[in-house]
């Protein structure tokens, strides 16, 4: 957090010309007095309520460079243009890892983002941070894929895939745990083929933030907490009963909105408040 700053108090120099007005000056030096302080008190309150980071219990703030190789390695956006991590350089960045064909979480995360990025329009931060959801199922997260999902789902932010190999890379970096497992019985039905998914992919939970700098400034391997904020039928159509019970119950530790909002507040250096 950047020092505090005390501007120094003005100095007020004595009229002494004799003038016929000369009983007003006092008067006048008092309302100049008031208006230098109330300017310096103004000043010091901006300075000091600069937001802190999240608390611990959700995540670890940090100031971390991330390498200049994992910033090149090469992704592929929903509209099937090569892209990378590094070319989000000059915004805040809100990365989470994610599956079009997720039951349980990731349709929560993208209910929390869409509410967070209605407040960051109404806080006029819409074009300094971006979110993004990247993909942990190279097998069936296409493009084409993520592009449906998106128009379903009301995604207006950045949705990545990858080669296998690359998005190793990407989540290795990040410690981000993913694997590909068995579907549960019964199996859930797809949102985009009506066909029943065949294999599911276990993966961490949360989100990283990064600065301006593409510094890493705060992860958090916790799930959402929407309990009380409802979620849109369009994703909630796409829980699966484990899903629903993390929406009706989240349990401890799980991040909610205003915190989400911390996270990315700490960062920009000002406060968001949650409006919706």
């Amino acid at each position: 957090m950047a020092s505090v700053v005390t501007p120094p108090a003005p100095v007020l120099r004595q009229l002494r010309e004799p003038r016929p007005r000369r009983s007003r000056t006092p008067f006048v030096l008092l309302g100049v007095a008031v208006l230098v302080a109330a300017v310096a008190v103004a000043v010091t309150t901006l300075q000091t309520s600069a937001p802190g980071p999240p608390p611990s219990s959700i995540g670890i703030a940090e100031n971390l460079p991330v390498p200049a190789s994992v910033l090149a390695v090469p992704l592929v956006n929903e509209h099937g243009q090569t892209t990378t991590l590094g070319a989000f350089r000059g915004k805040i960045v809100v990365l989470t890892s994610f599956l079009t064909s997720c039951q349980e979480t990731c349709p929560l995360t993208t209910g929390a983002f869409l509410d967070m990025q209605r407040d960051l329009g109404a806080a006029g931060l819409t074009n300094k941070v971006v979110f993004i959801e990247a993909s942990v199922d190279p097998g069936r997260d296409t493009s084409t894929r993520l592009d449906a999902y998106a128009h379903v789902m009301g995604a207006q932010w950045p949705l990545l895939t990858g080669t296998p190999a690359n998005l190793k890379a990407l989540w290795g970096y990040f410690g981000i745990y993913y694997k590909k497992v068995t579907e549960s019985t019964p199996a859930g039905v797809d949102w985009q083929t009506g066909k029943p998914y065949t294999y599911d992919v276990d993966h961490s939970d949360g989100f990283l933030v990064f600065d301006q700098k593409l510094h890493e400034r705060f992860i958090t391997g916790a799930a959402p907490n929407l309990a009380g904020q409802g979620l849109p039928k369009k994703l909630q159509v796409m829980l699966d009963a484990q899903g629903l019970h993390n929406l009706a119950h989240p349990g401890g530790g799980a991040w909610t909105i205003p915190e989400g909002l911390q996270a990315i507040s700490w960062v920009a250096g000002r406060n968001i408040p949650q409006v919706n």
